[in-house]
């Protein structure tokens, strides 16, 4: 991984929190190598990664936690759903996570029913703040969940058994039976 630090040291997957700067933001750059991009590929289940880069800055939140924002660029190669070619996707994208102490976040009463915060850039603060687990996060949310090569149509698929015809899509609304049974009704008032 490369970084943008003064000293000219890689920006390490995971910062230690107590090492951060309490005065301003503290700046960081992953840009994995082509190991890590492979390993990275294959946890997302892409072919490859060509490309990935992870900029931006931790800046305190008073004396209790951390705000992350930072831009995600990256390459991905997956398999069309459709043919299994490779279709490449360009992901250019900003995160925005904040890291606060368990006190200070709220947390739903035992034994309730809870429901998906509708913030969900909050997390909760360890000894450690996780670079590479934020990045990966946010690549994988912002991957096509069905990737399709331009133009490729997902095509209509009939099974049935041995000597039954195949039921269609046409065939299983509820109204497409109707224009039938109205043609039957109508021949057999002319055969009256």
């Amino acid at each position: 991984m490369t970084s943008d630090r003064p000293d000219g040291s890689p920006t390490p997957a995971r910062l230690r929190v107590s090492a951060l700067r309490q005065t301003g933001p503290t700046h960081f750059r992953l840009e994995p190598g082509p190991e890590a991009r492979a390993a990275h590929a294959a946890e997302l289940g892409a072919q490859s990664l060509r490309k990935m880069r992870f900029t931006g800055q931790l800046t305190p939140l008073g004396k209790y936690g951390w705000r992350l924002e930072g831009d995600l660029g990256a390459t991905a190669v997956q398999s069309c759903i459709v043919t299994l070619e490779p279709v490449t996707t360009r992901i250019d994208t900003h995160v925005v996570r904040e890291f606060l102490p368990p006190e200070r976040i709220a947390q739903p009463e035992a034994g309730t029913e809870t429901e998906m915060p509708e913030d969900d850039s909050v997390e909760e603060l360890g000894d450690e703040i996780d670079l590479e687990a934020v990045m990966l996060e946010a690549l994988s949310l912002a991957l096509p969940t069905y990737p399709r090569k331009e133009g490729v149509e997902l095509g209509e698929a009939q099974f049935a058994a041995e000597g039954v015809a195949p039921m269609t899509d046409e065939d299983s609304k509820p109204f497409a039976g109707l224009a039938g049974l109205r043609e039957k009704m109508q021949n057999k008032g002319e055969d009256d």
